[in-house]
């Protein structure tokens, strides 16, 4: 909730009886005024100077004194965490904030171009190494989310290096960005740092898996531990935000085996050995159901339904319908979880996850023995009916909600005292 919205809505609520004036100014104090930014004509003013500064340099670079090249680094260094840390001072976060991020991403060129200027070893990874470690903590030292972001970015940039380039995996860099990242993630569970930390550490799982040469269904055994670290987090929002990414990457994985799976060309590429597989996912299966229990939120455990690993099946028929099954059933679990919350937004995910399930059973169960013109009518008009009805049901649900209960006001506290009758 932005002031400015309370500033434009909180008078009719005190009009109608909904707030006192005096809770109207607590909430008012609640979200001060936020502090006015740098103006934008200045700010890409600068921006383009720097820009045009750096195309010089650039197009000088390799004629320039190497003693010259290491001060217009370091000076380009320290003035940006200079410049930084003068608007923070100032009470101006966003752009300090930036310029701060500016550095950091100065400091990893720097560390590049040091590297090709005194002919360094390449396949070292250290100083990209020490990049990632800069960029954590900076991130515990100013606590943003842009920093965070950086962080996570640069991790994954440096991770793609050492398994393209150099051919193995870096592992100091992985736990760096999940135990360093994820301890501050532990701290501050904000929605956007949850989702930007638990993408970034799917992308070093998924790079993990492609360094082994492993089975590409090894990379759900990670992805669900992330899950699993969103169980234990007792702060609500950041948790779901946490385990976003996971289960995104989940039901495109489910989907694409109900869409494309209708073979056993797919089988030397998802089926890893059986025991091992359900042993690891079965050991992060525990961990996560301990954690909704501990948290009372066993509501969600219906989640790990698209984990089943029905890729075991054969294909054709068999994997078909077990995965469409699934499909149906976790989309019927978001909807019952849905209305029971009253949340809307669930309501909405849950309709359109059905509705992607029925699209794929219409067209994998009828294409074949179907007319197309017929095909694509009784599609449509099943889709049509389908969002009617699910629209329908989001709006009874929405209007069965019991209003909230009206808040009282000091007027309402204590009754007025009865008239006197005493005469005069």
């Amino acid at each position: 909730m932005s002031r400015k919205f309370l500033e434009t809505e909180s008078p009719g609520w005190v009009t109608d009886g909904l707030i006192s004036e005096a809770q109207r100014q607590q909430l008012l104090a609640r979200y001060p005024a936020e502090v006015p930014a740098v103006g934008l004509l200045p700010l890409l003013g600068s921006v383009l100077v720097g820009l045009s500064a750096l195309s010089v340099v650039a197009a000088n670079w390799q004629g320039l004194p190497a003693v010259l090249r290491l001060a217009l680094l370091l000076g380009s260094l320290l003035g940006a965490y200079g410049a930084g840390t003068y608007f923070l001072r100032r009470g101006n976060a966003d752009l300090g904030h930036g310029l701060i991020g500016l550095g950091l991403l100065v400091f990893g060129a720097a560390i590049i171009l040091v590297s090709q200027l005194y002919q360094l070893v390449g396949y070292d990874v250290s100083g990209l190494l020490a990049w990632v470690v800069a960029g954590v903590a900076l991130s515990y030292v100013y606590g943003s989310r842009l920093l965070v972001l950086l962080t996570v970015v640069i991790g994954a940039g440096v991770q793609t290096y050492c398994v393209q380039a150099l051919g193995s995996f870096s592992y100091a860099t992985a736990v760096l960005v999940a135990a360093g990242l994820g301890y501050y993630w532990w701290r501050r569970p904000e929605v956007v740092s949850s989702t930007v930390l638990s993408t970034g550490l799917l992308w070093q799982a998924g790079l993990l898996v492609l360094a082994l040469h492993a089975k590409i269904t090894w990379f759900f055994v990670p992805a669900m531990a992330i899950y699993a670290a969103g169980d234990w987090q007792a702060r609500g929002n950041g948790a779901r935000a946490l385990q976003g990414p996971p289960l995104v990457a989940a039901y495109l994985f489910m989907f694409g085996l109900a869409t494309f799976g209708e073979t056993d060309a797919y089988a030397d590429v998802l089926r890893p050995p059986l025991l091992p597989y359900l042993g690891a996912l079965g050991a992060v299966f525990a961990l996560s159901v301990a954690g909704k229990r501990a948290l009372g939120r066993l509501n969600t455990l219906l989640d790990w339904l698209l984990l089943l690993p029905g890729f075991y099946l054969p294909g054709g028929l068999p994997l078909a319908v077990a995965t469409l099954v699934v499909l149906y059933a976790h989309a019927g679990s978001v909807l019952a979880r849905a209305h029971r919350n009253q949340d809307s937004d669930q309501l909405t995910v849950g309709a359109v996850l059905f509705v992607a399930a029925t699209a794929v059973a219409y067209f994998k169960l009828t294409w074949a023995f179907l007319d197309k013109s017929l095909f694509f009518l009784l599609g449509g008009v099943l889709l049509l009916s389908l969002s009617w009805y699910l629209r329908r049901r989001n709006a009874q649900t929405l209007a069965a909600a019991p209003p909230a209960p009206p808040v009282a006001t000091p007027d309402d506290a204590a009754p007025e005292p009865p008239a006197s009758t005493h005469n005069s």
